[in-house]
């Protein structure tokens, strides 16, 4: 019975999770951003828009933007392919369900680098023991890929393989996939050590606000990942209890969230695991975190999830139609504990999530070569699960198009804008303000420019802290839609150091 159970969830038609994906009340249709609302971004940002806008009269920019905008779209939805490569090279250096190869994580790159005869100073130098430890672990994934079975982690990355003309049905064709494999794990090192180097230049200007803004443009230019992990989450708990001490958030007050890019724990960039299922974390994180701090009540909370990737989409659709016929979700949290965490994250990780929503259950066992990892698992109720709503939308290009009535309390976006220029932040801005009530918050880890034309404005922030290690936190701003009009609004940026502060340690 419980094989068959397994087999019908597996083969949900492709019509139902369409179906899923759609299932919004009237009214809630993604539209792209009309010219009316870009046009003060266009004006206001003249010197720095893209090539195909540059210099053009507002009538030959009035004509063009539709045409612009949905070739954009395509652009950025185009990017996820390039996310797609990275989440194999995660899966590749930190996997262990494929192989009994040392784990390539930070500590042991400098291992390699420190006995190496090769570049010691670049992580991506083309070392010998590093292309070595490379070939090892690509050659043993490639084998799984062999005969996959229902793996989600191997029929992903074979799929990926092939998408970039790389079989593996013939050993000739096996050693093309292992030098591609290698080739774009190096590559993606040295793009890291680029990061590196430029977040040391900006901390080396000594102001925490131009910080801010160099790491949230950082990724601009790379692919998009899905990358996910409970720590942004914590700190958005953190956050709504500062919220709701300061009475900026009144209690049961939220009944409508949306968060953009909630994600997919595949193999998570910062060493992360793959001997448990892909699973998503914010929706669920924040869902139990309005309730247990008082802030939303179980019978009138929905959550819509805001996403371009169809991976992430029907993970979610998949769960909610799991849900419909009784099926919780598991969510695993893994606890390095070799890591100095601060006693909060700790708590967090330990007595917190999901106390509102599910019940701690046996977690999945933890693999020998992982011996210092730690894990909780929660069963999520059901009940939940049916309250989110996954919707596909590109937040820098696209909008739901709601009545009043039915705007968003609070949205979240964390390590999202960080993949946008400027210009484009402030196209997804003008999104999120279309989608909030007035007094509505956006929350984000990003710092994003305030045009004189916004009524979304920053009127504070929390550090949270994570760990002891260097740069293991986030700054959540509080962004919130004014009730006036951009005129008469007098509620300004205030910036990192500002007077409206909290940190979490």
């Amino acid at each position: 019975m419980g094989i068959r159970r397994a087999l019908l969830f597996r083969l949900i038609p492709l019509f139902a999770l369409v179906a899923l994906l759609g299932a919004q009340p009237a009214g809630h249709r993604a539209v792209f951003i009309p010219y009316a609302d870009a046009e003060p971004i266009l004006q206001a940002m003249a010197e720095a828009l893209p090539e195909p806008l540059k210099g053009l009269s507002s009538e030959k920019l009035k004509e063009t933007w539709p045409i612009w905008v949905k070739g954009r779209d395509a652009d950025i939805r185009s990017r996820l392919e390039q996310g797609d490569e990275d989440s194999v090279t995660n899966f590749l250096m930190f996997g262990t369900s494929f192989t009994q190869q040392p784990r390539l994580t930070a500590a042991y790159l400098q291992k390699l680098r420190e006995s190496d005869t090769g570049d010691n100073t670049d992580p991506s130098a083309n070392a010998v023991g590093l292309v070595s430890q490379l070939a090892a672990r690509a050659d043993d994934l490639i084998k799984e890929l062999l005969a996959p079975g229902t793996n989600d982690r191997l029929l992903f990355t074979r799929r990926v393989l092939e998408r970039n003309g790389y079989s593996v049905s013939a050993p000739a064709q096996r050693a093309q996939a292992q030098q591609f494999l290698i080739a774009h794990t190096l590559g993606v090192l040295k793009e890291y050590a680029g990061y590196t180097q430029a977040l040391e230049t900006a901390r080396g200007l000594g102001n925490a606000t131009e910080e801010l803004a160099a790491r949230s443009t950082l990724f601009q230019n790379r692919g998009l990942s899905l990358d996910t992990s409970w720590p942004p989450d914590f700190a958005i708990e953190e956050t709504l209890r500062t919220l709701a001490k300061e009475g900026l958030i009144a209690p049961g007050s939220i009944r409508r969230v949306a968060i953009i890019g909630p994600g997919l724990d595949f193999t998570d960039k910062r060493e992360g695991y793959d001997f448990y299922k892909p699973q998503t974390i914010q929706p669920f994180a924040v869902f139990d975190s309005l309730l247990r701090i008082g802030l939303a009540k179980r019978a009138t909370l929905d959550v819509t999830t805001l996403d371009i990737s169809p991976r992430v989409n029907e993970h979610i659709a998949r769960a909610v139609e799991r849900a419909q016929h009784g099926q919780g979700y598991v969510v695993q949290l893994p606890l390095e504990s070799t890591v100095p965490w601060k006693p909060d994250a700790i708590r967090y990780w330990e007595e917190e999530f999901g106390t509102s929503i599910g019940a701690p259950v046996v977690p999945i066992a933890v693999p020998n070569a992982l011996g210092n990892l730690k894990v909780r698992a929660i069963r999520i109720q059901p009940t939940v699960v049916k309250r989110i709503h996954p919707v596909d939308l590109d937040i820098v290009l696209e909008r739901l198009d709601l009545p009043p009535d039915e705007r968003f309390d609070l949205i979240i976006a964390t390590n999202i804008f960080v993949y946008y220029d400027v210009f484009e932040q402030s196209l997804a801005l003008t999104n999120v303000q279309a989608m909030l009530r007035p007094g509505g918050f956006l929350l984000s880890n990003n710092a994003l420019l305030e045009l004189p034309s916004s009524r979304v404005r920053s009127v504070g922030y929390s550090t949270v802290v994570y760990s002891d290690r260097r740069d293991d936190g986030d700054h959540i701003i509080w962004y919130r839609l004014s009730y006036n009009p951009p005129e008469t609004d007098r509620i300004g940026s205030r910036g990192i150091g500002g007077e409206s502060q909290r940190t979490v340690a």
